[in-house]
């Protein structure tokens, strides 16, 4: 079980350094079952699977030499997985504090730098991605995942289930199984969700300004609010939901 120690990796010359230097780079073993949680505020945020056992996260800075100045990656090791966060300065001047979880994070100065995060993961490791501004993509994971945004896209696939979020932005998900936490939501932009034949839950998708296609066979109806679908598919489940005001939703059958 890995432990509550808290751990400040300080931003060194690398980011500075020659085109193609790491700015950041942490490798480890995490339990299958726990979870790597990326919290940024500017940039992207990338996950892939890893080709050995251990888990690694590279992160690069861009932007001007003035503005990243006192901007660095902590790190946080705790009992649930491990939280990696880019902190920027607090507006009086403190020093924001990672913690795990949604909301955790104090307000940042905002400037232009961005910190974009590349994460590999094993079979088993659960994964969390947060930023504000920019994109998150996970591809062809192993185990339940998250992606969340505020001005970015998302883009994930996984064999475990999953949660995608964002507000100015656009979804396009891929899962292998549908849980109690599924769910899929965006303010501009489409959705489109794959899911197995096999899929098992109760669906609820809506959108104001936009249309739904779907491969399931989902009770269809239009409304003063706009257009809505549900319905059980396979043997019935967990609530699915999956909402966009201005935006397209496509549900598909993968076979």
């Amino acid at each position: 079980m890995l432990s509550t120690t808290f751990v400040v990796l300080t931003v060194l010359a690398a980011w500075f350094g020659p085109a193609g230097n790491d700015a950041f780079h942490w490798r480890g073993k995490v339990a299958a079952g726990q979870l790597v949680e990326i919290r940024g505020i500017n940039g992207s945020i990338h996950a892939e699977p890893a080709t050995g056992n251990d888990v690694e996260v590279v992160a690069y800075k861009t932007g001007e030499v003035y503005a990243a100045a006192g901007i660095e990656v902590q790190v946080v090791e705790h009992n649930g997985g491990i939280t990696f966060c880019a902190v920027y300065p607090s507006a009086d001047g403190r020093r924001s504090e990672c913690r795990p979880g949604a909301g955790s994070q104090l307000n940042s100065v905002s400037n232009d730098v961005n910190i974009d995060f590349t994460v590999r993961l094993p079979k088993g490791v659960r994964f969390v991605g947060r930023t504000v501004n920019g994109q998150v993509e996970a591809k062809s994971l192993q185990s339940d995942t998250e992606a969340h945004t505020v001005n970015g896209n998302v883009r994930l696939s996984t064999a475990g289930a999953a949660v995608g979020e964002t507000v100015n932005g656009y979804i396009i998900a891929s899962v292998g199984k549908i849980n109690s936490a599924s769910k899929f939501s965006t303010v501009n932009g489409g959705i489109t969700l794959e899911m197995p034949t096999s899929a098992a839950a109760e669906v609820h998708a809506g959108t104001k300004n936009g249309l739904i296609h779907t491969d399931f066979p989902l009770a269809m109806r239009d409304e003063y609010a706009g257009r809505h679908a549900d319905g059980v598919i396979g043997h019935g489940g967990p609530d699915l939901t999956i909402v966009t005001v201005n935006g397209t939703i496509n549900l598909r059958r993968r076979f």
